[in-house]
């Protein structure tokens, strides 16, 4: 019987899902619609490919994200968000709300404005 991961709370599940340097980086670019592998490697600037697999993979495996395999040549792999993910698009605007009126009381701008 697989023994399930105890959290101290809901926002340390949470944590546990998105958490870390480039995840919620990485839904940001899926809240615009799908992606392909190389698309969020050129919207990620400083993510190493393998880091950006790494990534996408516990994504997947969380139910946050899909990811669809064309049977192509060269192949075409394209990252959807479920519905699940889908619905952390509102906190991810909260976020960024935030984060625009502390910076700008501190006079820092972003590049992707």
């Amino acid at each position: 019987m697989e023994e399930k991961a105890k959290f101290y709370c809901a926002l340390d599940y949470s944590m546990n899902l998105i958490g870390g340097k480039w995840k919620l980086l990485i839904l940001h670019q899926l809240s615009g619609g799908t992606k392909r592998f190389s698309e969020l490697k050129r919207l990620l600037p400083g993510i190493t490919p393998k880091m950006l697999t790494s990534q996408l993979r516990e994504l997947e495996k969380n139910g946050i994200i899909t990811r669809k395999i064309y049977p192509e040549v060269p192949p075409r792999v394209e990252y959807t968000m479920t519905r699940h993910g889908m619905e952390i698009i509102p906190v991810l605007s909260a976020l960024c709300d935030w984060a625009r009126g502390v910076a700008t009381e501190k006079g820092i701008q972003f590049s992707d404005e």
